[in-house]
């Protein structure tokens, strides 16, 4: 493995397996025979064994060395955690990037653009040449008038419909021949209604 720690046969079996298609039965043989042999070292823990190196073999690392490891670690991280940063960045601009447009494409946008804004300009321009504008203090007098005359149309249909249900209380005939003899004529009969307030 080229690395200095434990491992348990399964381990071993796990790693062998793939390379090699070894069954387990002959990776816990191997590994027994190997811990007699005084090779490697083998340790109870539960009912698991576990194997590693003799430790007797590698030399002694110093607190001066630890230390010197640990600042390395230090150092790598941060030089790991600043190359991801710079990464994240790299992708962002190229997201955004790829979301822009390409310059035909600026191009071919703009030429639209232009296009449009002609014509609105052109329609601008005739609806500032035309002469049949209204004022606001017209459209606003055209309003109050509706208004007015909404309202005494309104007044004049409640009087003629409060007039002709009493007249129709003592009338042996029906209401439509009633307005036949008489010659009323009804909204309902030129099709027209009258506006809400």
């Amino acid at each position: 493995q080229g690395q200095n720690r434990p491992y348990s046969a399964q381990d071993v079996f796990g790693n062998l397996q793939r390379e090699h298609g070894l069954g387990k039965a002959a990776v816990v043989k191997a590994l027994e025979q190997l811990a007699q042999q005084g090779k490697i070292k083998e340790k109870m823990y539960g009912k698991q064994k576990i194997y590693f190196a003799d430790q007797d073999q590698f030399a002694m690392v110093s607190d001066a060395d630890l230390q010197g490891l640990d600042a390395k670690i230090v150092a790598l991280t941060a030089k790991v955690q600043s190359l991801q940063q710079s990464c994240r960045h790299m992708e962002a601009e190229l997201k955004e990037l790829t979301s822009a447009l390409t310059t035909p494409e600026m191009q071919k946008e703009i030429q639209e653009l232009k296009k449009e804004c002609a014509g609105y300009r052109e329609r601008l321009k005739n609806i500032k040449a035309a002469t049949n504008h209204v004022t606001p203090e017209e459209k606003e007098q055209v309003y109050r008038e509706r208004q007015k005359y909404c309202k005494e149309w309104r007044k004049r249909k409640r009087m003629a419909t409060e007039l002709s249900d009493a007249i129709l209380e003592g009338y042996p005939k029906s209401k439509k021949q009633f307005f036949e003899e008489v010659g009323i004529e009804t909204d309902e009969d030129h099709n027209v209604k009258l506006p809400d307030p």
